[in-house]
């Protein structure tokens, strides 16, 4: 087939079928082109880190990135609950009610998460990170510089990030894509720059990863809202509407019991291997899920915008298109069964490609995350369907109970097993969560959900 037949093929996939369809695959296929570039950093920023501050550093490093990172779950389902108002009322071609849920996310978030910045500016103030992390105590001024940095930036990137999730509201989230790429490649720049130039810093370090990237995006969303394509969604005073407030939270507030319950089952990983097995297990632990879920990273691009566009759908009531998007992406999913086992099998000598002898993981452990990941994509194809219909009630209720028992099966795992034990527990939720999923948007797109299963 000549170049010329090849251009009409490719043309032919990326502008003929449903509209919908069509703007999926745009936008999967420029994801994948700014994932593969996200890949390659974050392949590539954990060897020039580890070498800029060591082993030891990195996993503190790790721990207290994954503590600054819990506060994303105080914006009460914010965000997710305007991702979908937003896309329904794009689909409703009602721009005035858009541009009120856009201010109005603005104004509650910035006033929300400047409230949660000075509590944890205090709390910082007087919080003894050596006990928490059962780390030498010499390290102890330093990481409260290295945290009061980290919440200042995170917090102002949750406000600005209001601008990505618009765009993902608008199926367009290969332009979202765009944004943290970009952020991700000054980061990398920067740290290079500063292996270059000064010494081991975890206060340096925190303004490249989370400055860099959290005041591009804010520049970045100013000329996007000041240009003619954002301008009539463009927030402003006058269309606050904190009425909307209790429709947004009323979903996003079921968004909020779900993170929050999911912040007990995923997040306090990090600390637990850090109290029983030290920092070094914390960075064998994150070099793996590092590696293992670049597969996880690149489903979640194809699967990102299928959320907002099964919120078109389904107000649309377009269940025949529904139904065949579940069975390609079900297609998809078994696909990883074979990817994910010839990593497995390539993982000791790509671990020591990438890392070198600087850090060492058990093989034990590559196995448990290769399954982690495996069903973390497989659970996730319905989950993110279901969120973007709303009907996230038996989702909370799946994340609700296992919370509660999360923090001592992991801790008792972890005692058992080792590193690679605590996640069986994650894995377990993980394989409910995908079985459930199934049924529960089978019935949904059969029309025969009743009860908890279309609430």
């Amino acid at each position: 087939m000549n170049i010329q037949g090849v251009k009409n093929k490719v043309n032919t996939y990326f502008t003929k079928g449903n509209e919908r369809s069509v703007m999926v695959k745009r936008n999967i296929a420029v994801s994948l082109v700014m994932k593969c570039i996200s890949i390659l950093i974050s392949l590539q920023v954990v060897p020039l880190t580890i070498g800029y501050v060591n082993s030891t550093k990195y996993g503190i490093w790790l721990t207290l990135s994954s503590i600054i990172a819990w506060l994303s779950y105080f914006d009460l389902g914010f965000a997710h609950g305007f991702r979908n108002r937003f896309a329904e009322a794009r689909a409703k071609n009602n721009m005035k009610l858009a541009r009120e849920y856009v201010s109005t996310t603005y104004a509650v978030l910035s006033f929300l998460f400047s409230v949660i910045l000075l509590i944890a500016l205090i709390i910082n103030k007087y919080l003894n990170w050596s006990f928490v992390l059962n780390i030498d105590i010499m390290y102890n001024g330093e990481l409260h510089v290295v945290f009061g940095l980290l919440a200042c930036f995170f917090c102002l990137n949750i406000i600005a990030s209001v601008f990505t999730t618009m765009l993902t509201a608008d199926q367009k989230p290969a332009l979202a894509s765009l944004i943290q790429t970009t952020g991700q490649v000054l980061a990398f720049g920067c740290i290079y720059v500063l292996t270059k130039t000064t010494s081991g810093s975890l206060s340096a370090l925190a303004v490249a990863f989370s400055g860099v990237p959290c005041l591009l995006l804010v520049f970045v969303s100013f000329i996007a809202f000041c240009s003619k394509r954002y301008r009539e969604v463009a927030p402003a005073i006058q269309y606050v509407r904190f009425s909307l407030t209790k429709k947004i939270l009323g979903l996003g507030g079921q968004f909020f019991v779900i993170m929050i319950s999911m912040l007990f089952i995923f997040q306090f990983i990090n600390i637990i291997l850090s109290r029983l097995e030290g920092p070094e297990a914390v960075t064998q632990y994150n070099i793996a899920y590092k590696y293992f879920n670049v597969l996880h990273m690149i489903f979640v691009i194809i699967l990102t915008p299928f959320w907002s566009a099964f919120t078109d759908a389904y107000v649309k009531k377009d269940y025949s298109w529904m139904r065949g998007i579940v069975k390609k992406l079900e297609w998809v999913w078994f696909l990883c069964i074979p990817v994910l086992f010839l990593m497995l099998l390539c993982s000791d000598i790509l671990y020591q490609w990438w890392i070198g002898d600087s850090v060492s993981v058990p093989f034990s452990l590559s196995v448990t995350m290769a399954v982690y990941v495996l069903f973390q994509t497989g659970g996730g194809i319905y989950m993110t369907l279901i969120n973007g219909m709303s009907k996230v009630r038996l989702q909370l209720i799946i994340y609700l109970c296992f919370s509660f028992t999360a923090i001592p099966i992991l801790n008792l795992c972890c005692m058992i097993y080792g590193v690679s034990g605590i996640l069986l527990f994650p894995i377990l939720v993980f394989m409910l969560q995908m079985v459930l999923g199934k049924i529960q948007l089978t019935k949904i797109l059969n029309g025969n959900a009743r009860g908890i299963w279309i609430r």
